[in-house]
């Protein structure tokens, strides 16, 4: 199947002090409710660090609008218009924020190369929440540089020394800690781009509920992205 651009409508944003830029990319796919239905029945896994469960997805997806993400790729990440997919896989937040642990109730950086991209493809509305990106208060970070990793690291743990254990819960909005400076909001078949090194959290504003989780649970695609530089 393929999509054109024109079926696609797409912004830049850029929060923070940084003016690191998130893309999103509205229609997408122009199949998101075959995505949908795909992913209700897909067998899934617990993944290490994941508050949930993932199941392998074809990356060649993304080729539905591969020459719509390399220009913007380059053009706002600094990019080759060529990229490759490192993971791709739905995903369903099924973690009750009792069994988080410590690290998955706070935002996080999935890693620090410049070239590394995520990216999460919604296939349902606001009610089940979106994405949200912040700045850590005792550093000043919004992204996390290899430059940056170990003074980060140290940061936090003075945080934990500080202000204790984070409770039970999903992060959102401000604290001590961290300060929400923007968030996209889910919308079916709106894909967000992004630099691993942002720091963010999903937001998720109610706890899954096992009895609903594979009917109507949040379902999302997520992958990560390798950039030529």
């Amino acid at each position: 199947m393929n999509v054109s651009e024109n079926a696609a409508s797409w912004r830049v944003e850029h929060f923070g002090r940084e003016r690191e830029p998130v893309v999103v990319i509205d229609g997408f796919s122009g199949c998101i409710d075959r995505i949908e239905a795909t992913g209700r029945q897909a067998r899934y896994e617990p993944v290490q660090g994941y508050p949930g469960v993932r199941s392998a997805f074809d990356p060649n997806y993304f080729a539905l609008q591969g020459e719509l993400l390399g220009r913007l790729f380059a053009e706002h990440f600094g990019l080759e218009k060529r990229f490759s997919a490192e993971s791709c896989a739905l995903s369903m937040v099924s973690l009750h924020p009792e069994a988080l642990s410590q690290q998955q109730r706070r935002p996080h950086y999935d890693g620090t190369r410049p070239n590394l991209l995520a990216t999460v493809h919604f296939t349902q509305g606001p009610e089940t929440g979106g994405t949200a990106f912040y700045r850590h208060r005792r550093t000043g970070f919004e992204t996390v540089t290899p430059e940056r990793a170990d003074e980060y690291e140290a940061a936090v743990r003075e945080d934990e020394r500080e202000y204790g254990p984070l409770p039970p819960e999903y992060y959102y909005g401000d604290s001590e800690r961290y300060e929400l400076i923007g968030e996209v909001e889910a919308r079916p078949d709106r894909l967000i781009a992004y630099r691993g090194r942002r720091l963010h959290s999903g937001v998720i504003p109610t706890a899954p509920d096992p009895a609903t989780l594979r009917r109507s649970g949040r379902l999302t695609v997520n992958a990560f992205l390798i950039g030529e530089m």
